[in-house]
């Protein structure tokens, strides 16, 4: 996985795609904009925590807590991720 951090919008989704395969093994295929983590992904609430810490660690910036309870879906990953960016 290339951990280099994504610079433009285009660069985000595929970044987190190639993230969420990594860390929880899931199939690239199911990993879609409008996927669950929870429903879909079968991504617990330990896992989203561990995908906080990783996008920490990667960016140097921490999720507001109130955006970290409003990600359900892969997109809203990259949302809160674009946000982290651009700040």
């Amino acid at each position: 996985m290339n951990l280099e951090i994504p610079m433009t919008k285009e660069e985000i989704y595929p970044w987190i795609v190639d993230m969420l395969h990594e860390m929880f093994e899931l199939d690239k295929a199911k990993i879609t904009p409008q996927a669950n983590l929870y429903n879909d992904l079968d991504i617990d609430s330990i896992d989203a925590v561990d995908l906080a810490v990783k996008l920490k660690q990667l960016t140097g910036k921490r999720l507001h807590p109130e955006v970290f309870k409003s990600v359900r879906t892969v997109q809203d990953v990259v949302n809160a991720l674009e946000g982290l960016l651009a700040r």
